[in-house]
């Protein structure tokens, strides 16, 4: 039987603070952040498990506007 499921990534830009957010799991679960030093900060769970990231000073390419990207991530 395959016990892969599949989750949502969600991605946030912040026109206003020119940031990048994604994430792999809920927000909610946010427990400690650490810095890159390249300007990517990476979140983490309480178990220390990467649940997303933030990319500041994040300015995207001139593209057609998309309000929806279909993504699908296989969680094994």
């Amino acid at each position: 039987m395959d016990k892969r499921t599949s989750k949502k990534i969600r991605v946030y830009y912040d026109k206003k603070g020119n940031t990048l957010n994604v994430w792999f799991d809920d927000p909610k679960k946010e427990y400690i952040s650490e810095e890159t030093g390249e300007e990517v900060i990476i979140v983490k769970d309480k178990h220390g498990k990467v649940i997303g990231f933030e990319k500041l000073n994040y300015f995207p390419a001139p593209f057609p506007r998309i309000k929806t990207l279909p993504v699908e991530v296989v969680v094994s």
